[in-house]
């Protein structure tokens, strides 16, 4: 006779009860204070569980990201990822940070460094905080490489999330080389990226400069959704994303020209160079801004 079969069949267990125990879980450990943040107030955790799956929907699904160059990226040390800036708002950071943290082997994170106005605002400035952010500044930016972390940093500032769409994929000026100090001091490798796609999200066709004077914003963007529809208006349009980590650019040894201006000025200028040619390279590969 065969043998009898169980009352009830052996399954794994419910995945979504699993889902709703670790949430629990989760939830116990922050109404608890239960978890950690490092100096500059950065919650892996609360990244990990709340601000990485949201920007990966934006990723993945609606600006459909394709990613290449990451073996450019150290497994283990620091490195300055030096990215171009775009968009009318910097969501090319965010989504930098999570797709670079998915991609890469080791799943690090990129601690960005942010203009002045990002910490001033509330509750922007404590997401920026929570999520691994910082001032753009030097001592802030030499603590965090000379601790082994990847930094993310965009020379352009406002000048490039701010310009209009008829000057879109032309790199703005890099400032005075901040960033070529700081990884010059902590002879750390500088690893360019450059980022296609957020140039179409949000496109600028106008900048209402007595407005954004008097809100004492950096610009006032006028698009073909914002103001006219309000909030929907926010809604960014489903460009095509392809980021590319360039061959980083070695700095260990200039070590001894940290405060040379020449050095600084050709440094800076060969990583602009650098994006910039592989921005060209990069829209030749995608012909239709809204293609597949």
């Amino acid at each position: 006779m065969p043998p009898a079969e169980p009352a009830v069949a052996d399954r794994p267990g419910d995945h979504w009860d699993r889902k709703v125990a670790n949430g629990l879980a989760f939830l116990r450990r922050r109404l608890s204070g239960d978890y950690e943040v490092d100096e500059f107030g950065f919650d892996s955790e609360l990244t990990d569980a709340v601000f990485h799956p949201l920007l990966r929907l934006l990723y993945r699904d609606w600006f459909r990201t394709e990613v290449s160059g990451v073996e450019h990226l150290p497994v283990d040390g620091p490195a300055l990822v030096v990215g171009n800036h775009s968009g009318t708002v910097a969501l090319d950071a965010l989504i930098l940070s999570a797709a670079l943290h998915d991609k890469h082997p080791a799943h690090r994170y990129l601690r960005l460094l942010g203009a002045d106005l990002v910490f001033r605002m509330p509750v922007v400035s404590e997401i920026a905080r929570k999520t691994g952010g910082t001032v753009a500044c030097n001592p802030d930016a030499e603590r965090l490489l000379g601790g082994g972390d990847l930094v993310g940093v965009f020379p352009e500032g406002f000048k490039g999330i701010g310009k209009l769409y008829a000057d879109r994929y032309k790199l703005q000026r890099f400032g005075r080389g901040g960033f070529v100090s700081a990884a010059l001091r902590t002879g750390t490798p500088i690893v360019p990226v450059a980022i296609v796609g957020g140039e179409e999200i949000y496109p600028m066709l106008a900048d209402i400069k007595p407005l954004a004077r008097l809100l004492k914003l950096p610009y006032f963007p006028v698009t073909p959704t914002f103001p006219w529809l309000g909030p929907l208006g926010m809604v960014p349009l489903p460009s095509k994303w392809l980021i590319e980590f360039c061959p980083p650019i070695p700095t260990a040894h200039l070590t001894d020209s940290a405060d040379d201006p020449l050095v600084v000025f050709n440094l800076a200028d060969q990583v602009r160079e650098t994006i910039q040619q592989t921005l060209h390279t990069l829209l030749e590969r995608r012909p239709d801004p809204f293609g597949p």
